[in-house]
């Protein structure tokens, strides 16, 4: 199982920061990916939370995430078709520390057999680390 842990700071509110990472269809802002919703939030949830289903496409390779759950400190989401790993949850949990708040993003996954877990955890770990960094600028300017 392959296991990448981040952190970053923000100068937002948890519920800011949260918003930004809830809003699939404008995701490509911060994240090396193409995203659209395919499906709303279940009834009752919070915009963009849970029951909401999003296409996510990297170059050619397209999959379905879901989000399990999303509530004022943590989302958690879930690859729910085929896609380039397995077993993949990924959990973004949202500290209020001051004004700011503390991001620990955390995924757990299978690579796929052909390719050494080293390469693919780089990879996404990079990706990640660029977009957390990118929204840390964005809730600094706003």
């Amino acid at each position: 199982m392959i296991v990448i842990d981040l952190h970053q700071s923000m100068k937002a509110d948890p519920g800011k920061v949260q918003g930004l990472l809830l809003d699939h269809v404008n995701l490509s802002r911060f994240f090396g990916a193409k995203f659209l919703l395919k499906q709303a939030q279940d009834q009752g949830e919070i915009a963009g939370g849970k029951g909401a289903i999003r296409q996510v496409k990297i170059g050619p390779v397209q999959f379905l995430e879901q989000i399990i759950k999303a509530d004022g400190q943590h989302i958690c989401y879930e690859i729910i078709a085929p896609g380039p790993v397995t077993q993949h949850q990924g959990n973004i949990y949202l500290t209020p520390d001051g004004e700011h708040s503390q991001v620990n993003y955390v995924i757990r996954f299978k690579g796929p057999t052909w390719l050494p877990d080293f390469i693919i955890k780089t990879a996404i770990a990079r990706d990640i680390k660029r977009a957390l960094a990118k929204i840390a600028r964005f809730c600094h300017e706003c």
